[in-house]
């Protein structure tokens, strides 16, 4: 029979593994429909005229390259902007209620800025772009519950960790990262499931 400590650490690698940045169903459940726009796979180069009320934004995979409109958006919690060909975000510090942002698979060479201004985010997606740092700010950010840097090119975490410690998963999938930096990520952060 397995010990518990083994069998939370087993536990959480499994729920990081199933995927933390699927929308949780329960959270999505309160969003009403007529606050959720989707607006993916309809090859947009610019965005259309949007409900500026709108409490989720789904642009998964179209063309977008500017999205500078979306920063009067305040309602908005949940904003899907996987697979389009972002390099910069505009200032978001009008979305103080933002919770989860994906970015995965763009062109993001750093983490925006932008993201260090939204003290209601918990969850950033930021995998399968060329981004090679983490910025100190960024691990400094309190609140944080999912994070995903998984095919990524960076291959060291900054030196203080401690703020990450109330994070549940942290995806470092397909990285090149040193067997010594793996383990002092472990050791910075043992309650927290981490995939590499």
């Amino acid at each position: 029979m397995l010990n518990w400590r083994v069998s939370v650490t087993l536990a959480s690698v499994l729920v990081a593994l199933a995927g933390c940045f699927k929308e949780p169903k329960p959270a999505y459940k309160t969003v009403d429909p007529t606050s959720r726009v989707y607006l993916s796979d309809r090859g947009l180069v610019d965005l259309p005229e949007i409900n500026k009320k709108a409490v989720y934004l789904n642009l998964d995979r179209n063309s977008l390259g500017n999205v500078d409109r979306l920063a009067d958006f305040a309602e908005l919690k949940w904003l899907r902007l996987n697979s389009n060909t972002l390099s910069s975000l505009p200032d978001l510090s009008k979305l103080t209620k933002l919770r989860r942002i994906y970015l995965k698979a763009n062109r993001f060479e750093s983490v925006p800025d932008t993201l260090k201004d939204l003290p209601s985010l918990t969850d950033i997606d930021l995998s399968s772009n060329p981004i090679s740092e983490i910025p100190d700010w960024l691990a400094k950010k309190p609140g944080l519950l999912h994070l995903s840097f998984t095919r990524t090119r960076i291959n060291r975490l900054p030196n203080d960790l401690s703020a990450w410690k109330s994070l549940k998963s942290l995806q470092l999938g397909e990285l090149h990262l040193s067997a010594e930096e793996m383990s002092r990520i472990r050791r910075a952060l043992p309650n927290v499931a981490i995939v590499f």
